[in-house]
């Protein structure tokens, strides 16, 4: 990590690494307008550009920017950037997990934290661009990171364990604690099962105070890609912002559920992902957070 004095700049400035879909909300199409939405300001570093978002998707192009990535990095070094957080999403293969590794290393100011959505699977399967590779990547990646959000399939990947639907309260809280010793100080755990069969929830753990927190949602039998984007991306801004880490979890599970609600049973392809531009004006409300508790 460089030596950057405290940053004098008004807002808070984030470095995101993740890819960019013309079609389809997800990634930087959902990162940049909520970031915005939330006061901060976002620097895009792309791992790729794709005519759309891939989930449910055949025949889209791809264009992989990792001979890029580093001349974006030299070109900020030479400007003297440096970032309140690094916050990596979607990388497409190891050499861009490295790249994401020395960005979170050399530009992070003091005060600041590397986030990782470690972007490998779900339902108990890696997706098709990960593998066991990327798997061992990742894992050295949030080595570097003080906050991480896995799902439960990607915690089941990054801890070399078999995917369970069904795992207990004490088996969610055991991965919460193995995560952290991979070296976050926060870990958060998506799409994990709760004890009403129509909810998920959401797991987080903090290493310092040793502290379980848990957060309740309404199931909905529909699937939109980039909630998972959208989840880390309000959570990331939570805590840029000052929410504790129980307060960030119930403010992005909070607009996650506003934006399937305000989408949901519309005549639209849910390909195209949740209507973002109806529920956003939602993060401007404070006191729009779901309950959470202590476990």
């Amino acid at each position: 990590m460089q030596d950057h004095a405290a940053s004098p700049y008004p807002v808070k400035r984030v470095c995101a690494i993740h890819d960019l879909s013309g079609f389809g909300r997800a990634s930087l199409t959902l990162v940049i307008p909520i970031l915005s939405s939330m006061g901060i300001q976002v620097c895009p570093l792309p791992t790729a550009i794709l005519s759309s978002q891939t989930s449910g998707m055949s025949g889209f192009s791809f264009c992989d920017l990792t001979e890029e990535m580093p001349r974006f990095l030299e070109h900020w070094a030479s400007l003297g950037l440096a970032f309140d957080c690094v916050y990596s999403g979607f990388l497409g293969n190891p050499a861009q997990i490295d790249i994401a590794r020395k960005c979170m290393e050399h530009f992070l100011l003091p005060t600041g934290f590397a986030f990782v959505d470690p972007v490998l699977g779900d339902n108990g399967r890696l997706d098709p661009t990960q593998t066991p590779e990327m798997v061992a990547a990742q894992r050295h990646l949030i080595s570097h990171a003080q906050i991480i959000a896995p799902n439960l399939t990607e915690a089941a990947f990054l801890l070399n364990e078999p995917y369970r639907e069904d795992l207990p309260l004490s088996a969610l809280k055991d991965e919460l604690v193995e995560l952290s010793k991979l070296g976050p100080e926060m870990v958060v755990i998506t799409s994990a099962p709760a004890q009403n069969d129509a909810h998920c929830a959401v797991l987080a753990y903090e290493r310092t105070s040793h502290r379980f927190w848990k957060v309740e949602n309404r199931r909905y039998p529909v699937f939109f890609p980039g909630t998972g984007d959208t989840f880390s991306s309000v959570l990331c801004a939570a805590r840029l912002l000052g929410d504790s880490l129980p307060q960030a979890i119930a403010r992005a599970c909070a607009f996650v559920a506003y934006g399937i609600k305000v989408t949901y049973g519309l005549p639209i392809d849910p390909r195209d992902g949740v209507l973002l531009e109806r529920a956003l004006p939602m993060l401007g409300n404070a006191a729009c957070v779901l309950d959470f508790e202590e476990v």
